[in-house]
């Protein structure tokens, strides 16, 4: 099998154990129906890094994002840790930063939920953090925005266990 049919047939593998795993979750639904795929939490060789509102560099990558909002939450006094932050990002879009979800409540009143925490617009903008980009699907303002918002409604996105 060709090294792109093997990487296509372990992201469908994927996607069925994501299923399996976390129920009827619409984000990991939705990605293989759109035809994205997730993003790796390991750094690879040569992958461009994406600054942060102070500067440094972090690899353009689930871990990078991640890493990149804690240190935007930590100058906000925003609470959150890398493992409540991962979990629910893999639940919600498997680690996929274009994700969307069509078809769910929010959907059918033309409010879809996108990016890496499945955020809507009017959350996003209430929530957003300055110092981030605007664009719901740039990984690091949709992953700010998300715990902030979590932060004011469970006390921390390590308080949300199931979608919220």
């Amino acid at each position: 099998m060709s090294a792109q049919g093997q990487r296509h047939r372990s992201r469908v593998a994927r996607a069925v154990r994501a299923f399996a795993v976390t129920g009827t979750s619409a984000a990991v639904l939705a990605a293989p129906l759109l035809g994205t795929t997730g993003a790796s939490a390991a750094p690879s060789a040569g992958t461009p890094t994406t600054g942060t509102i102070t500067g440094a560099g972090y690899p353009n990558n689930l871990d990078g994002w991640i890493r990149a909002s804690l240190e935007v939450m930590r100058k906000h006094g925003i609470p959150g840790t890398y493992k409540g932050i991962h979990r629910n990002i893999m639940r919600e879009s498997s680690g996929n930063p274009r994700a969307i979800n069509l078809w769910d409540s929010n959907a059918a009143k033309g409010t879809p939920s996108k990016g890496l925490l499945q955020v809507i617009e009017p959350t996003f903008r209430a929530y957003h953090v300055p110092g981030t980009s605007y664009d719901i699907y740039d990984p690091v303002a949709n992953i700010t925005a998300a715990c902030n918002y979590a932060a004011k409604r469970y006390g921390s996105i390590d308080n949300v266990n199931g979608p919220y």
